[in-house]
């Protein structure tokens, strides 16, 4: 797969997000103000107990969940100054997704999951599946393409979504607990594989998490709590002083 020239700089920027959500007749402030932004070639983790706000977060930053108040810059755009067709079609061409619960079709083999996006972004079909071939084989799943969800291991399905994801090359990718259903190896392969989707591809890789073997990974903590930002910190992430980490070989079969 071939890999985009890295890009430096923010490449999706929040301001003064607010969500509010209505139980009854009372409301429950999710979000209370949140600045947030994140960087080309970084894996930015968003940690905070469950219904901190972190996952609602996510969501307003990729176009699923439109926020009370606050704007959100994504590649340079007013994200939720667009119409709800041009948000879907931005989400398209330029985010991935990765769920906690693969989101995978139970008829469709690895290959056909992979291919299925591609064809919606307009690639006829040898080119989708040359496209996803090289994908899976990135995760180490090219022998398995075949397989339909049935047939894979937890981690093998969860790296199937993100072959799916990254095929289209995006500039852009959220993770939303994609290390909640797997055992510790299988979870470490997964934050590998997000690790090299930032610093091969320059994707910006926002994930979403309670886990807390995926924080020497990241190159940035923020921890959320009740709805505001507690702290934001950078680090130095496991694999720089491991360049040899997650080589594709330990991927195959995991």
């Amino acid at each position: 797969m071939s890999v985009p020239p890295r890009k430096t700089g923010a490449a999706i920027e929040a301001k003064g997000l607010a969500k509010r959500f209505k139980t009854g007749r009372t409301y429950i402030e999710v979000l209370k103000g949140v600045d947030f932004d994140a960087q080309h070639g970084d894996v930015t983790m968003v940690m905070g107990p469950s219904g901190s706000g972190k996952s609602t977060l996510v969501a307003a930053l990729s176009g699923l969940l439109r926020p009370d108040e606050g704007r959100v810059a994504a590649l340079g755009q007013d994200l939720w100054g667009m119409s709800s067709g041009k948000i879907d079609k931005f989400r398209l061409d330029n985010c991935g997704f990765i769920f906690q619960g693969f989101n995978l079709f139970a008829a469709l083999t690895a290959l056909q999951q992979v291919t299925t996006v591609l064809k919606y972004q307009g690639l006829d079909h040898d080119k989708a599946r040359a496209v996803a071939i090289q994908a899976l084989d990135e995760v180490g799943l090219k022998p398995r393409m075949n397989q339909r969800p049935s047939e894979l291991s937890g981690g093998e399905k969860q790296r199937v979504a993100i072959a799916r994801a990254i095929a289209k090359q995006p500039r852009l990718l959220f993770a939303d607990e994609p290390t909640s259903a797997l055992d510790g190896e299988n979870g470490q392969i997964v934050i590998r594989l997000l690790q090299r989707a930032a610093k091969e591809h320059g994707a910006a890789v926002i994930c979403v998490t309670h886990d807390p073997r995926l924080e020497a990974w990241a190159d940035r903590v923020i921890h959320i709590e009740d709805g505001r930002i507690l702290d934001d910190a950078r680090r130095t992430p496991a694999a720089d002083h491991d360049p040899a980490a997650a080589p594709r070989s330990q991927m195959v079969g995991a």
